[in-house]
């Protein structure tokens, strides 16, 4: 909970510092660094999503991604995970980053799903999103349309089920899996013998930091394309 609060702090003082009095129209130093970074992102997403999803998805996807990577990060600053009391013989951490914590993934991960239902349905209108996962797409004669209403009725829950349960369950615990396995294999080294933390720790550290940063871009690129399933349009629904 005290990592939460610093890395939120960090990200306010940061954009804070970086555009208070200082926007120009003509950017320069840290500005031009931080909207040439928007715009790529922004066309990354621009070229997965419709327009209208897109102005909606990017801010969205973007604090994900900034949160995160920070909170990952926290991981390699010395005393988090380090420094903490004893109770009971057991050792208790006062500081650990925010996304080894399963109770913030699962909360970030129901944030995603509460926002793309939102999403899709505003995109689509709700009885668009029921024919958008349980219609037929694809064309079909009358005798066999009753088969593959079934067909597609039965592929519908799937799509159900994976909207509601697996993709949020796979974005909470892909995170939580991939940073808590990198904190434990930090702990297990720092605690090894004194030559062998020394020659493993800089190797963990540089890889580490690869694993936070692309971390944070798979969730994020994640949000992005299951949205994008729920926010597009058929080509039946083109037609019409």
């Amino acid at each position: 909970m005290i990592c939460t609060w610093i890395v939120a702090a960090l990200i306010l003082i940061v954009v804070r510092v970086t555009t208070w009095k200082n926007i120009k129209e003509v950017p320069s130093g840290m500005q031009n660094v931080i909207e040439a970074l928007v715009e790529g992102w922004d066309g990354l997403i621009g070229d997965i999503l419709d327009k209208r999803v897109t102005r909606w998805v990017f801010p969205f996807a973007t604090t994900f991604f900034i949160f995160i990577v920070i909170s990952n990060l926290m991981d390699l600053v010395p005393g988090v995970g380090s420094i903490g009391v004893y109770r009971n013989g057991d050792f208790t951490p006062l500081f650990r980053p925010p996304t080894t914590d399963a109770n913030l993934t699962v909360a970030m991960a129901g944030i995603f799903l509460v926002m793309s239902l939102y999403w899709a349905v505003r995109f689509n209108g709700f009885f668009g999103l029921i024919k958008h996962i349980f219609g037929v797409k694809m064309e079909t004669s009358k005798i066999a349309y009753p088969l593959f209403f079934l067909l597609f009725l039965f592929i519908g829950a799937m799509e159900l089920l994976s909207i509601g349960f697996a993709r949020p369950v796979a974005l909470a615990m892909r995170l939580y899996g991939n940073v808590f396995a990198g904190e434990s294999i930090l702990h297990m080294i720092f605690h090894s013998e004194f030559w062998t933390s020394m020659l493993l720790s800089a190797f963990m550290y540089f890889y580490e930091t690869f694993v936070c940063v692309v971390q944070a871009f798979v969730f994020a690129m994640l949000v992005v394309a299951f949205v994008g399933t729920l926010c597009t349009h058929t080509e039946e629904d083109h037609a019409h």
